[in-house]
Parts: C-alpha cells; sequence; structure tokens
C-alpha cells in the first residue's frame, strides 16, 4: 500500500508540477499576446493617425504663414522697434521685403495707404476728435472700396501704432507698390482756414502733380468742400523719399468748425473714400480726349502750341486751312514729324465758296489735300466741316456732301467740347473754363480749339493740367466719329 501511494504521489507531483509549468507558459503567453496585440494597436494607431495629423499640421503651419505675411504687409511689426538713436531705422531685418521678393509678379496695382500718424503721435486735436482715429478709419475704408474695384491694397499700419517716417516709406518700397497716398487732417491757428488740399513732390515720380490733381478733383467734387488745390513741397519725407507716384491729402481742418462736424460724419467719410477710389480708378483707367485744333497754321501760335505738346509727348489732330498752308509749310512738316494726324478744313474759310454747292465743297477740300501733300507724304482721311457739319450756311446741302465724302472714303468729326476760344476776347480763364465745363466728365471727348488763337496757345499748358483723368490721344481710323445729330 505505501509502494502504492508512494508510486501514485510520484505521479501526482509531477502531474502538477506539469500543470504549473504549463500553466506558467501560458501566463507567460497570454502576456506576451497581450503586449503584442497593444504594440500592434500603438503601430496601427500611429499608421492611422499619422497623415491626418501631418494635413493638419501642414494647414496650420501654411494658414499660420500666411496669416503671418498678411500681418507683416497690412502692417509694420509692432515689436520692430527703431533705433535708440532715433534714426528710424529698423533694428532688425525688415522680413516682408524678404516676403515680396519670392512673390511672382503682378499687373496689378498695388496701392499703398498711408494713414498719417498713430499711437503716441495723435497729430492734430480738436474738442476731443483726434486726427490719427480719422485717418485710419478713411484708410480702412478706402482699402476695401479699392479692393472691390480690383486692386491690391495695404496700409503702413492697420491699428493705432506709431511708426516713423522712416518706416512708412521703407515698407512702400519694400512692398514694391505702385503709388502711395498720405491721408490726414489739417490744422490752423486760424479758425476760419477750411477745405481740402493735396500735396505733391514735383521733382519724384513724374505722376505725382497727375495724381495729386485727381484727388483733389475728385474728392472735392464729391464732398463739395471748398477746393484749396494742390500744393507742391519738398518737404513732406514720406510722399518725397517713396519713389512712386505719390500725394498727401488733407481732408479738412480740424481746427475748423463746419470741417471738424464733417469728418464725424459717417456719410461725409464715405465721400472722401469715394473721390480717392475714383481718383486712382482714373489713374489707371484715363478717360480718352482727343485734342483737335481749328484753322491753322499760325506762325507763331501753331509753334508755342507744338512746343507744349512735344514737351508733354502728347499728339492731336489739326484740322488745316490750305492757304495758311501753304504760307508755314515747316509747321505742316514739324505737325507730322512729331506724330500728329492732319486733317483737312477747307482751303479758302470762305462760307459763299465752301457751301455754294457740293461739288464746291469737294474742289475745296481737294485743294487743301493737295496742298498738305505736296509738303508731307501723309494720308489724309479725315475733315472737319468750318462751322462744323450743320450750321446756317450749309443746312441745305449737308447731307449731300456727307454722303459724297462719304463715297469718296473720307470721315468728318464735329466735337462734343470746347474752348469756345474763337470768340473775340475770350481771356485764358475762360478758355479753360470753357473747356473743363463742356466736357460733362465724358469717356470720351472731342475738343474744339483753335490754333491761331493767341490766348489758346499760351494757356495751354494749364489747360492740359485740368484734365489729369484724361489720357490725349490723335485721332485715327479707329476712332468712333463724334458727329452731331442731324
Amino acid at each position: 500500500m505505501y509502494a502504492c501511494e508512494s508510486i501514485w504521489f510520484q505521479k501526482e507531483e509531477r502531474r502538477k508540477t506539469l500543470y504549473k509549468t504549463i500553466g506558467n507558459y501560458a501566463g507567460i503567453g497570454f502576456l506576451i499576446l497581450l503586449i503584442l496585440a497593444f504594440v500592434f494597436f500603438l503601430i496601427g494607431g500611429f499608421f492611422s493617425k499619422v497623415p491626418e495629423n501631418h494635413t493638419l499640421l501642414q494647414e496650420e503651419t501654411i494658414n499660420q504663414t500666411m496669416n503671418n505675411a498678411e500681418n507683416i504687409k497690412n502692417t509694420l511689426p509692432s515689436d520692430n522697434k527703431t533705433s535708440e538713436n532715433g534714426s528710424g531705422e529698423l533694428m532688425e531685418d525688415v522680413i516682408y521685403e524678404d516676403l515680396y521678393l519670392e512673390e511672382e509678379e503682378s499687373d496689378i496695382p498695388l496701392i499703398i495707404i498711408d494713414p498719417g500718424h498713430g499711437g503716441m503721435d495723435e497729430g492734430c486735436s480738436r474738442a476731443g476728435v483726434e486726427e490719427k482715429v480719422y485717418n485710419l478709419e478713411l484708410a480702412l475704408l478706402l482699402k476695401e472700396k479699392l479692393e472691390g474695384l480690383g486692386f491690391r491694397v495695404l496700409l503702413t499700419r492697420t491699428e493705432d501704432i506709431e511708426i516713423s517716417l522712416v518706416e512708412r516709406t521703407e515698407f512702400a518700397i519694400a512692398s514694391k507698390g505702385d503709388m502711395l497716398i498720405s491721408i490726414h487732417q489739417n490744422a490752423s491757428e486760424y479758425s476760419s482756414a477750411e477745405g481740402i488740399e493735396t500735396w505733391f513732390y514735383e521733382e519724384g515720380a513724374g505722376e505725382n502733380k497727375r495724381l495729386a490733381s485727381l484727388v483733389q478733383n475728385y474728392v472735392t467734387m464729391y464732398t463739395d468742400a471748398k477746393n484749396r488745390g494742390i500744393q507742391e513741397t519738398d518737404v513732406l519725407y514720406v510722399i518725397r523719399e517713396c519713389k512712386i507716384p505719390a500725394c498727401l491729402i488733407e481732408t479738412g481742418f480740424l481746427s475748423n468748425m463746419n470741417d471738424l462736424e464733417k469728418i464725424q460724419s459717417e456719410e461725409y467719410r464715405e465721400k472722401i473714400v469715394q473721390g480717392l477710389a475714383d481718383a486712382v480708378w482714373y489713374y489707371y483707367n484715363p478717360k480718352k480726349m482727343y485734342l483737335t485744333f481749328d484753322d491753322g497754321p499760325s506762325k507763331e501760335n501753331t509753334a508755342r502750341i507744338l512746343d507744349v505738346l512735344k514737351e508733354k509727348n502728347i499728339q492731336a489732330t489739326f484740322f488745316v486751312v490750305g492757304e495758311n498752308v501753304e504760307k508755314y509749310p515747316e509747321l505742316i512738316q514739324r505737325m507730322a514729324q512729331e506724330g500728329h494726324t492732319i486733317g483737312i478744313h477747307c482751303y479758302s474759310h470762305s462760307y459763299d465758296d465752301i457751301y455754294c454747292s457740293v461739288d464746291g465743297f469737294v474742289a475745296d477740300f481737294e485743294k487743301a489735300k493737295v496742298a498738305v501733300q505736296k509738303i508731307v507724304d501723309v494720308e489724309v482721311w479725315c475733315y472737319r466741316f468750318p462751322g462744323g457739319s450743320i450750321n446756317s450756311h450749309n443746312k441745305e446741302i449737308y447731307k449731300d456732301i456727307i454722303e459724297k465724302m462719304s463715297e469718296m472714303g473720307y470721315v468728318y468729326f464735329d466735337w462734343n467740347a470746347s474752348m469756345e476760344d474763337a470768340v473775340k476776347k475770350t481771356t485764358t480763364e475762360q478758355i479753360m473754363q470753357n473747356a473743363v465745363e463742356s466736357t460733362l466728365q465724358r469717356k470720351k471727348v472731342v475738343m474744339l480749339g483753335h490754333d491761331i488763337v493767341y490766348n489758346t496757345s499760351i494757356c495751354l499748358e494749364d489747360l492740359l493740367d485740368c484734365f489729369p483723368e484724361y489720357e490725349f490721344l490723335p485721332l485715327t481710323k479707329d476712332v468712333i466719329p463724334i458727329q452731331f445729330k442731324h
């Protein structure tokens, strides 16, 4: 029995040991499986989530980069301090300059708007109204308006921070702006001083005066404010040093109660902004004006007009009189050499002879044409009726004349604006006023003048400055003629 018990006991011990061993291995195996499952879970989760996280990180990085770029573009960083010696130069490298260098060139003009003053620099202040506040508000409104018109726009500041004149200028240069408009409010020791004025630097970019004129004309037109005109200066740092077409507008006097009340009106500020936006628009999208001169050439007056046109690189159209052509052939040569269009007005300017019949008109025209073509080899394709296409002398035959001349391949031009300079004793001031008032802001103007009139020749330069929104062109075959309604 004891032997049997011993054998059984030994078997039982071996069995227990085996089970224990199996159990141990099973536990270890199970633990290993758990570990492996956890590892696979982690690995699977990693590979499933990395792309998503990576994408999000990319998007966040891109967005942040774009935001940073936009912030840099729209305002100078507030932590870019000026040097302690007050030089105004940036202590750090200008980050935005590098960003712009990486951008592709754009054909869309970039307009830099400079809201004057800011931060501790309030500008002028009256009755609790701070200049810096309205400068910025006008700038933000203008930015929105110009962007709506398709322009690119940056502001030298978008918040109430102080920026030096040097920083403003460097910003305009680094951003490769195409135009700068600086917005300010005025003040005077005289409370009676009021109205709007615009400043420009004449010796800078050649278009400064034209831009200032556009700004002044359109802002005063919309606001009906007192027009103080444009002013030339060489002391306003930003518009002098930015080296692009630039001007500075003073939109009113905070020291004048009338102007002070106006600038606080939202409606009035909208009018200012509309005027500024129109000025920018017509700077880049000018209207068209075709200057035309009748009755010449005149030895002194025509020569003086040609001098002005040459200086300003403007081509015009001269409807010449054959008798004068024969007297001053050198002026006809000069017209042709300098790119002006030569048309026929008549030969004799005798209404009785010209309008005696259709054949009489044609004969007079041909005689004048021959006179021109003896001097210069140009195609004569256009003409102007003496007195216009319909007048008291030709009302019976003008339709037949038009029909006959059209058959011969000639085109006539009347006008839709006039200097009215052929009227006796017309002053230079009246000539310019007549020209401006008669345009009626048309997008296409054929302007009538006379190059035999002395006052026209001496005021032409000033007259041309009255039309900054216009591009001056000679008449060509592509121009749809302006003709009186018959």
